[in-house]
């Protein structure tokens, strides 16, 4: 396990993390950091720990947001999904209907060349 030194409104903490995670974690600190120095420059010295609560809110209420955007555009894409599903389904109906077309015609086709062939043959010659 890993152990890293982060700096949050000024005051060093030691963490541990899983090894190889060592930046990910000394972004995360300086987010929450930066967050706590623009609220700071918002409300002024209001105590670190509100700042700190207050800088937690406020990343919670994004996330929260996050999740909810993500929620909705995972429904969309569902439904998008299911559209094009059945249009699929639509497509794969048509072309079969298409197909069966061509084949009775080509069907009708034949027959007719049968019955000009077997006229032309049999017939008087000029």
């Amino acid at each position: 396990m890993a152990h890293i030194q982060v700096t949050i409104a000024g005051k060093s903490y030691r963490m541990a993390c899983g090894d190889g995670e060592e930046q990910h974690l000394q972004g995360l600190a300086a987010s929450f950091d930066s967050r706590i120095q623009e609220l700071r420059t918002s409300f002024g010295e209001i105590g670190d720990m509100r700042l700190h609560v207050m800088a937690a809110l406020t990343m919670e209420d994004e996330l929260l947001e996050a999740k909810r955007r993500s929620e909705t555009l995972e429904a969309e894409i569902a439904a998008l999904r299911a559209v094009a599903a059945a249009e699929n389904a639509r497509s794969e109906a048509s072309e079969r209907q298409v197909a069966e077309a061509l084949n009775r015609t080509s069907d009708r086709i034949e027959r007719l060349a049968g019955g000009l062939a077997s006229g032309a043959g049999g017939g008087p010659r000029s």
